[in-house]
């Protein structure tokens, strides 16, 4: 079954510095119909002006992941990591028992567009932990590249969940098939451009949930980008 979010369905807030999307119930946007997705729980298409950001604020018990699709976002933490991420990288922190950090763009000419996505983990108060994973282009150019998952397969980044991230590009006659597991379901968002997935047609913004699916399929890519969350 095929159950389709489209991009104007989504949560709204401007704040002048930050434009965000909502694909869950996050802040003041709540919808009791969307409150996550099994273990995924927020899913943010952010567009923040040039030289703004998130002031030091504090998470715990979250896996936190950033997938920038154009700019760049500077990271600091209380961890000591510091680093500045830009499209193709994908950054992972595992909240744990409490991290603060803070997110700026620090370009002074460009907006930064970026997805935040949180999902919750299966263990609690664990010692907070960062990473990141550079991907180039070739690496999901027409294919699925796992960049995120319970057990590191395929180079991933570990995250404490039994829930893997795929990220891939489809342009033209590009397809990729994803496989599903008995009684997994998935998730897949369509960052920008525009796609078929399992025969329905999808643009930016736009999201479908597959349940009692056997297979992801992904066509007729229009410069789409992807993310394809495979859950328990």
């Amino acid at each position: 079954m095929l159950t389709l979010r489209r991009s104007e369905e989504r949560g709204h807030a401007n704040h002048g510095w930050l434009d965000s999307h909502h694909t869950f119930s996050f802040a003041n946007y709540y919808d009791p119909d969307h409150m996550g997705f099994g273990s995924l729980r927020v899913i943010n298409d952010d567009r923040i002006a040039a030289g703004r950001g998130f002031g030091t604020h504090g998470h715990r018990d979250m896996e936190i992941i950033t997938y920038v699709l154009d700019g760049a976002i500077a990271h600091k933490d209380s961890m000591g990591s510091g680093s500045t991420i830009r499209p193709g990288d994908v950054q992972r922190m595992s909240a744990g028992r409490g991290v603060l950090h803070s997110e700026f763009n620090p370009l002074s000419d460009q907006g930064t567009h970026l997805l935040q996505i949180w999902i919750e983990p299966d263990v609690t108060g664990i010692e907070p932990e960062y990473e990141e994973l550079p991907v180039p282009e070739a690496e999901k150019r027409g294919r699925l590249r796992q960049v995120v998952s319970p057990d590191g397969a395929e180079g991933s980044m570990r995250i404490h969940q039994d829930a893997r991230l795929y990220v891939g590009l489809f342009d033209g006659a590009e397809t990729a098939e994803l496989p599903l597991a008995t009684g997994r379901k998935a998730w897949v968002h369509v960052a920008r451009g525009q796609v078929q997935v399992n025969g329905q047609s999808l643009s930016a913004g736009d999201a479908v949930a597959l349940t009692d699916e056997t297979t992801v399929r992904l066509s007729d890519g229009q410069q789409a980008e992807i993310l394809v969350f495979d859950l328990s």
